[in-house]
């Protein structure tokens, strides 16, 4: 769940529910997805969330993919680990686990002026008998903390039963040390972080694998967090340092790592800030840690793909404005353009309309392949490559579509024969591509919170594309005119057929083709506004509006200079404009943002 869904949609609608049915609302159908054949595919889709490498801890011999963890507080009945374990986080924490489940558990208490979550001593367990049943059917992709509750001979029992399942555990018992041979994975002793200075450093550090600093509810508790890992410091504690939340936007969890801790949790922060939190937080750190080295110039043949596509597109528009029908559509007809005007002048400038869309999407295509390739495969940007390939993918599939009505045209075929070498050596060289994006951000300002506005409408267009690019295309090999089609032409489609049967195949090869076009280009947009919202990245702002404006420009004044101006075959196209200035117009500040 990205950040634009949570704040604009979800949330909004789900603060009118009591909040323990809205979690678990959202718990269950995040992990209803991510139990889909094929669910995590969608979750990442939406939301991007591998770590880099850079990022990479090993800890007491367990391997972490980022420091940052989740609380076991979000999810105390366990009924979203399968989507959380495909959220981005490094490690999962949960309980505390019970023998037996908790009755009449007492639920967190939201203050949601001061962003502060109260989490109650007696808090819900799901019990040891149900957990085991949830870790048996969950298979998690990073390690897993168990924090455990009850009397000593409670926890030993709780450790006897779920260590297979367990990378460590947490306890908050004192007398319950290592060196009882309890178990053979790291044991961490949780602390409340204001109780720390009561114990013996010494005796902890002897004891335990490490330990949990837990969060108190005092409107001081970062400042003081920050000063007990100095403190620990300068007591020269030497094994791993947890954190318990504090953190609620990405400058904490900074802070906290730069002073001396080896793995953060989020809890109530998690919820304020959203579920972006996450990765927002490792592309601050990336930003920290890895200075944008460009590759060797294995990134020139998608640019060049791009810039292919791009002239095709002028080349296009000249003949929309000129000739509109070439010598091998006549052939094919079997009569000259002049032919077709004496007819029905409207014919030759209702095919217009379609080749002028085609030629703007072409461009506005060519334009954002050629800025991915320049500003994001050159710099080793994983999504950047997979949005070109999917796009192009789609697009060189697409050419099936042409002959859906029975017209192929060799020109078509010549530019794909000229693009599909320059596209194979691109996806060949480009093969090592692992990187994963950086950002500025590090603040939960109002700029940020606005650009959350912009993306989700671009996110609606780049849907908007993708549905219309298969709807234009299932028509243009089905029915291949709208009802305003008809009107606008003045003629059934029997009659254009019983004036030439070859007529509506060259119109069906025309709309098909824009179609897959309209596709290919929708798919850019949509995962370009799903994957490349990071503060900083102007270049990102300019590839949407320079590349936006050919197919804008081209699809709305050719309704105009052929007069087909129906408010009802316009209404997507404005609808999208609107969509396009609005997003434009809510990001232009997060993307020149430099601090």
């Amino acid at each position: 769940m990205p950040d634009w869904s949570y704040h604009l949609l979800f949330k909004p609608i789900l603060s009118f529910f009591p909040r323990n049915y809205s979690r678990e609302f959202i718990h269950r159908g995040m992990n209803n997805i991510a139990s889909l054949p094929g669910g995590h595919h969608i979750i990442n889709f939406l939301g991007r969330e591998e770590s880099s490498r850079l990022l990479h801890k090993e800890i007491q011999g367990i391997s972490y993919s980022n420091s940052i963890g989740l609380s076991g507080k979000i999810d105390p009945l366990l009924s979203g680990s399968r989507a959380f374990s495909n959220l981005g986080f490094g490690f999962m924490e949960i309980g505390p686990v019970t023998l037996a489940p908790t009755l009449n558990p007492s639920f967190p208490v939201v203050d949601s002026k001061n962003e502060i979550i109260v989490f109650p001593e007696n808090c819900e367990s799901i019990g040891l008998e149900k957990t085991l049943r949830k870790l048996k059917k969950w298979k998690s992709k990073q390690p897993v903390m168990i924090r455990l509750a009850g009397s000593d001979v409670e926890q030993l029992e709780l450790m006897a039963e779920l260590e297979m399942y367990a990378d460590a555990f947490i306890s908050d018992s004192y007398t319950l040390t290592l060196s009882q041979n309890i178990t053979k994975i790291p044991v961490y002793f949780a602390v409340p972080v204001d109780q720390l200075q009561e114990i013996s450093i010494d005796s902890i550090e002897k004891g335990f694998s490490g330990i949990v600093l837990d969060e108190i509810i005092s409107k001081t508790y970062f400042t003081t967090l920050l000063d007990t890992i100095s403190f620990l410091k300068k007591e020269g504690y030497s094994k791993p340092i947890l954190t318990v939340g504090g953190i609620s936007e990405p400058e904490d969890a900074l802070q906290l790592l730069d002073a001396g801790a080896d793995l953060v949790m989020l809890s109530g922060g998690y919820v304020f800030s959203g579920p972006g939190l996450t990765k927002r937080i490792k592309e601050a750190l990336l930003f920290k840690l890895q200075p944008r080295y460009p590759l060797e110039n294995v990134w020139i043949w998608y640019w060049l793909f791009g810039l292919a596509i791009f002239i095709g597109g002028l080349l296009a528009t000249i003949f929309g404005l000129t000739t509109i029908i070439l010598p091998y559509d006549e052939h094919f007809l079997g009569m000259k353009k002049e032919t077709i005007l004496l007819f029905n002048e409207r014919i030759l400038w209702f095919m217009a309309h379609d080749r002028m869309t085609l030629a703007g999407t072409m461009i506005s295509g060519g334009i954002v392949y050629m800025t991915l390739a320049r500003f994001g495969v050159r710099y080793g940007l994983l999504w950047a490559k997979q949005a070109i390939d999917s796009a192009a993918i789609v697009g060189f599939l697409g050419i099936f579509m042409f002959i859906g009505y029975g017209y192929f045209d060799w020109l078509h075929l010549v530019f794909w024969l000229i693009l599909l070498p320059i596209y194979g050596i691109g996806l060949y060289k480009t093969k090592h591509i692992r990187g994963t994006p950086i950002s500025r951000n590090t603040k939960n300002h109002a700029i940020w919170k606005r650009s959350l506005i912009g993306q989700l409408a671009f996110v609606i267009l780049g849907f908007s594309f993708v549905l219309g690019g298969i709807v234009i295309s299932s028509i243009g090999v089905t029915n291949v005119f709208v009802p305003t089609d008809i009107l606008y032409i003045c003629m059934p489609p029997e009659m254009l057929d019983s004036f030439n049967n070859k007529l509506i195949p060259v119109i069906a090869h025309d709309r098909a083709g824009f179609g897959s076009a309209l596709l290919s280009v929708g798919l850019l947009v949509l995962m370009i506004s799903l994957w490349a919202f990071q503060q900083g990245n102007k270049w990102v702002w300019w590839t949407l509006l320079i590349g936006g404006i050919p197919a804008f420009l081209a699809g709305i004044s050719v309704h105009f200079a052929i007069g087909y101006t129906s408010s009802i075959h316009l209404l997507p196209a404005y609808f999208a404009l609107s969509l396009f200035i609005l997003g434009l117009s809510t990001t232009y500040h997060f993307f020149h943002m430099k601090h």
